[in-house]
């Protein structure tokens, strides 16, 4: 029999204790989302924008199966490991506290660096920016963040990047490396788009890299996004995905909403 510690630090990494903690998050998103259309707001955020571009372009009806497809995946995988149904309170509450924790130790990494680079007092602040100055559509924004930039970069992208590269005959160890940093640089490169409907994907990712280069007042910015990126995708691989979803929504509701506050 395995000692508690060993217990939670796998139970973590299960997928039906994943889904167990990303679901009320997944809820509460959607169900804002859905009343703020109500009141003719939108906080829809822009990697669910993204996804639902994608499968709707397959189908006008599939846009709105993205909630069913990220809680697919994870059933799915569940029956495939035929793990045991089971999951634990004080499991999800231990990831609850992970979470926190790691947004936390994140924001003192921003402030160490801002310090560092010596850059505007606000840049921290930037980096999780929002359209609008209401909290309610801001919590609901920086929800829908953690969900579904998490599914976009670490659930679906990290993997994919990783499989590419071996397929390559890249060893193990480089095509671990080479997958994180690519999902971290799409990660970051994100924030940069400027999304038009007569744009490619590669044409607007070319623009934000210009854009990016040639702005000095981005670099910051763009080299936290890439450390966040990597931090996400080594909570997401020995953590597991809630733990990456909840630093991630926790860090940006710090950040864009408690800070902001306090200034």
């Amino acid at each position: 029999m395995q000692d508690n510690s060993t217990s939670y630090w796998a139970e973590t990494r299960r997928p039906l204790v994943n889904l167990a903690f990303v679901l009320p998050l997944l809820i509460a998103y959607e169900w804002g989302v859905w009343w703020m259309q109500q009141q003719h707001l939108s906080a829809r955020n822009g990697a669910d924008e993204w996804l639902r571009a994608v499968l709707a372009s397959a189908s006008t009806s599939l846009a709105w199966c993205l909630p069913v497809l990220l809680i697919g995946i994870f059933v799915v995988w569940h029956h495939v490991l035929q793990e045991p149904a089971q999951v634990r309170g004080e499991t999800l509450a231990g990831m609850s506290a992970e979470s926190l924790l790691f947004a936390c130790l994140l924001v003192l990494l921003g402030q160490a660096a801002d310090s560092w680079m010596r850059t505007s007092p606000d840049a921290l602040l930037q980096v999780t920016e929002t359209s609008t100055s209401w909290v309610g559509v801001r919590l609901i924004h920086f929800l829908g963040a953690g969900l579904y930039e998490e599914f976009l970069f670490r659930l679906c992208l990290l993997p994919a990047s990783y499989l590419a590269l071996r397929l390559l005959l890249v060893p193990r160890r480089w095509s671990t490396g080479g997958a994180i940093l690519l999902s971290s640089v799409g990660f970051a490169l994100a924030h940069y788009l400027t999304p038009t409907t007569d744009a490619t994907l590669l044409a607007m990712i070319s623009e934000a890299v210009t854009r990016v280069q040639s702005s000095r007042e981005l670099w910051f910015g763009f080299a936290f996004r890439l450390l966040a990126g990597v931090l996400f995708a080594l909570l997401f691989a020995w953590r597991g995905f809630g733990v990456a979803v909840g630093c991630h929504a926790a860090y940006d509701i710090v950040v864009g909403i408690v800070l902001v506050s306090e200034l």
